[in-house]
């Protein structure tokens, strides 16, 4: 249907979310944020877990 907004295959109005979608990013476990908290933390267990080894010899 052109010069609608409908989709082809199931005739439904809704095109798809909104441009900036507030509800997309709810929880943000996977954002780049978390994602660079999360190698940070293992960057610092790995570290403790090292040094750990070094005095227990």
């Amino acid at each position: 249907m052109k010069g609608r907004k409908r989709c082809r295959m199931h005739g439904g109005t809704n095109p798809g979310a909104p441009e900036g979608n507030c509800n997309a990013r709810k929880h943000g476990g996977r954002s780049a944020e978390a994602m660079a908290a999360a190698r940070y933390l293992r960057e610092i267990a790995r570290l403790v877990q090292e040094t750990g080894k070094v005095f227990n010899q």
